[in-house]
């Protein structure tokens, strides 16, 4: 199982996570993306977990997640062919069981895998809402009932790997449009719940609320507004297939 870990500006934290998965589970092997970070503390960092054995893959300028989570998936189908892949966030949101658990998921179905967050007690309102507004919208817009469509912590067979890096989304609607493909084209989602922490009311976080929330919601729209066209094309082609006279035969 290999663990992709995209961070930008890390801070602690990461090694800190890095070192307790190790030790949980020495077999897996874990690739840093550092998505174009330059500052000091972050470069301290990352050199840390290249100390404890990571794979450190950079970008030399910030990309956005999506870009940083494909840059994973290609360096880990074309190193490590056959193995399962784990997402999760190293900034102290996700704990080492959750992502155990949810790797573990994983390579007991083959499918993908969705940790789902508990958003009780002390979740920040922005978090809580926008889980909640993106989940009933991408319900009906897919019909599909997935309860955490913004988790970080994901797990995907080996399998689905060519297929990811064919899914577009640059930033933080990458996340969003792997869903919906999934959807499309039937993959199926499996969900299971793990903790929910959230340092400093998610400070540690880098999603904005309003660029980074009208990414997410784009895809949505354009899958939205794919439907309803195919759909419209559906009826009028059968429309027209109904009220289309018959020719009696000849003679």
């Amino acid at each position: 199982m290999i663990v992709l870990a995209p961070v930008y500006r890390p801070g602690a934290r990461l090694p800190e996570m890095v070192a307790d998965l190790r030790a949980a589970a020495p077999d897996l092997h874990v690739v840093v993306i550092d998505d174009g970070s330059s500052d000091p503390a972050a470069a301290r960092a990352v050199d840390a977990v290249r100390d404890l054995g990571c794979t450190v893959l950079r970008h030399p300028t910030n990309r956005g997640k999506g870009v940083a989570l494909r840059t994973g998936f290609r360096h880990a189908a074309e190193a490590h062919p056959g193995q399962d892949v784990v997402c999760a966030d190293f900034d102290g949101q996700h704990s080492v069981a959750d992502v155990l658990r949810v790797a573990e998921c994983t390579r007991t179905t083959g499918r993908m895998v969705l940790g789902v967050r508990r958003l009780d007690g002390e979740v920040p309102p922005r978090s809580r809402v926008g889980n909640a507004v993106t989940r009933v919208l991408f319900r009906a817009v897919t019909g599909w009932a997935v309860r955490d469509t913004q988790t970080g912590l994901r797990a995907h067979p080996a399998d689905q790997l060519d297929w990811l890096l064919s899914v577009s989304g640059d930033h933080f609607d990458y996340e969003m449009a792997v869903l919906l493909e999934a959807t499309r084209v039937g993959l199926p989602i499996e969900q299971t719940t793990i903790a929910t922490h959230y340092v400093k009311g998610n400070s540690s976080s880098h999603f904005s609320s309003l660029v980074d929330s009208a990414r997410v919601y784009a895809p949505l729209l354009r899958f939205a507004v794919s439907r309803l066209s195919g759909s419209l094309r559906t009826r009028a082609a059968t429309s027209s297939a109904a009220v289309r006279p018959v020719v009696p035969p000849e003679g």
